[in-house]
């Protein structure tokens, strides 16, 4: 009879407690191998890791969820729970002046790329405000929600379609074929302000990605439909027009805004389809992400976005398909008068990374430039002119394995949580008070004051303690008997929120801090991710 408690009390002794206030998180341990520097901007890092093996049990993040760190590693805000179903490309952003978060959240299919569900947006008190769905009876995908002058969203939807093929090198049986579509809606109406359609102004004769029999998206039915361009991302400028990542044309578009036509097209793969542009000096990208439009001068604009350089799937021949040895984000320049490209800015890893999936590059207000390694599970700042300021991996040891990320952000942030404030106290052998307090969002708070409550509910000061990461604890070499608040004081000393009062227990098992916790070493390289089509 005694065994049972026995094992239950070893397993809870070597158990990985990140925080004895919030016993039930259990967020990703960056692994920081390139601290941050001087030169690293300011902000703090958003992102939504998961499990890149299919069964998503004992490898990678064990809470998949969006998430909210210091570029320290230290835990700001988990969205745990908060999403009940996968969530994706968790962003802060405005709408109508109001700050907010958003995420994708529905089905993630891996093996084709594909998510359907809707929008989730949050207000910084971290109370959903909206569920944002795409109009005219279609369903979002996960990859794109883009935000444009606070009052239209940019949307992207996967949408299968019967079709003859066989001009494309499919046989009688495969008859589907997915039409990518965007839409602008209207944030405050819902309305559908624009919609476009690849099958109505791309060929599908310009994919890259060929109809091949046994692998994701042989077009045999609506579930398996031939991927033949997959847009991942959308902007638009202030000419009203818009620039579009197709991975599988392996090119970015830009389309008019008012026609829908393509006014130009940079990329391809020569020998299957062609750019519009003349290199001035000669660079090549493939299965790219998340392009950006960040200048436009006259008929010049310059553009950022991820380059895969690789992609999930094989080609005819069976070979896994690249173009170079690593990934990299990059900054070009379009100029439309003398219809060249320059490359500006390549921004390679620091380790040997290529990622057959996912990725961003952000270009962050100061001009450094924040590159998310999707399906390798990584993240570099660096500054404008290309150093290392920053590298961290989305987890650590055996749960670092096939972490990955679709998108990384780096946002000045202020959440204000109107959760409760976690409290927790214990006595030890000792005969020492330990108290634990943490409020998962918050930001404001710089200091943490406590007080003992006498049965009259009059306040003794115990101590306070400036604020130390996510959990801050407060050591106290003598048994508090009565009950314990905490209240969380903010830069001009004001009070913020007062938590409920607790009892000390007795402390029945030892929670082991550790002063280090992101541990500083050459992470081991990994295995590529499972094959994988999309993202």
């Amino acid at each position: 009879m005694l065994l049972l408690p026995l094992l239950t009390l070893l397993s809870v002794v070597s158990a990985d407690w990140q925080f004895r206030s919030r016993p039930d998180l259990s967020p990703p341990q960056l692994n920081i191998t390139i601290p941050a520097t001087k030169d690293a901007s300011p902000g703090y890092l958003f992102a939504a890791p998961f499990s890149g093996f299919p069964d998503n049990t004992q490898h990678g993040p064990r809470q998949a969820a969006p998430y909210i760190f210091t570029d320290k590693g230290e835990l700001v805000w988990s969205g745990f729970g908060l999403f009940s179903i996968w969530a994706t490309n968790f962003q802060a952003g405005r709408i109508n002046g109001q700050d907010i978060l958003f995420s994708f959240e529905g089905s993630h299919n891996p093996a084709y790329g594909h998510g359907h569900g809707h929008i989730t947006i949050l207000n910084n008190r971290y109370e959903t405000i909206r569920e944002l769905r795409a109009g005219n009876h279609k369903i979002s995908d996960k990859h794109e929600f883009h935000i444009i002058d606070e009052k239209t969203g940019l949307i992207q939807i996967y949408q299968p379609v019967p079709a003859d093929l066989s001009e494309f090198g499919a046989s009688k049986e495969q008859q589907w074929i997915v039409d990518a579509i965007f839409q602008e809606i209207d944030l405050k109406t819902g309305q559908v302000l624009f919609e476009w359609s690849s099958l109505d102004h791309v060929s599908p004769s310009e994919s890259v990605l060929p109809i091949n029999p046994g692998q994701a998206g042989s077009g045999y039915n609506s579930s398996d439909a031939w991927d033949y361009f997959h847009i991942n991302s959308v902007d638009k400028d202030q000419n009203g027009d818009y620039i579009l990542s197709a991975r599988d044309a392996a090119a970015l578009y830009k389309i008019d805004g008012k026609t829908g036509d393509v006014i130009w097209k940079l990329g391809g793969i020569p020998g299957i389809s062609s750019s519009s542009f003349r290199e001035q000096n000669p660079f090549k990208f493939a299965f790219q992400h998340h392009a950006r439009f960040l200048s436009t001068d006259g008929k010049k604009q310059t553009i950022s976005f991820y380059d895969n350089s690789a992609h999930g799937s094989e080609d005819k021949g069976g070979n896994e398909i690249h173009i170079a040895d690593l990934s990299s984000g990059k900054i070009v320049e379009v100029d439309t008068e003398n219809w060249t490209a320059k490359l500006l800015n390549n921004y390679l890893p620091p380790y040997d990374i290529l990622s057959k999936s996912q990725g961003s590059t952000q270009v962050l207000e100061d001009g450094n430039v924040l590159v998310n390694w999707g399906s390798q599970g990584a993240v570099t700042e660096y500054t404008h002119d290309g150093d290392v300021v920053f590298h961290a991996y989305f987890d650590s040891g055996r749960l670092g394995d096939k972490v990955e990320n679709y998108r990384a952000f780096k946002f000045d942030w202020h959440g204000y949580p109107t959760e409760a404030i976690a409290l927790f106290s214990e006595v030890t052998e000792k005969g020492e008070t330990i108290v634990y307090v943490s409020w998962n969002g918050d930001t404001e708070t710089k200091k943490w004051r406590f007080y003992s409550l006498n049965s009259d509910d009059e306040r003794t000061l115990l101590g306070e303690t400036e604020r130390s990461g996510f959990e801050t604890i407060l050591r106290l070499s003598k048994v508090v008997k009565e009950r314990i608040v905490a209240q969380a004081v903010g830069k001009s000393g004001e009070v913020l929120s007062t938590s409920d009062s607790v009892i000390s227990e007795k402390q029945v098992v030892q929670y082991v801090e550790k002063e280090n916790r992101y541990n500083l070493h050459n992470y081991p390289l990994r295995d590529q991710s499972p094959m994988q089509t999309g993202h």
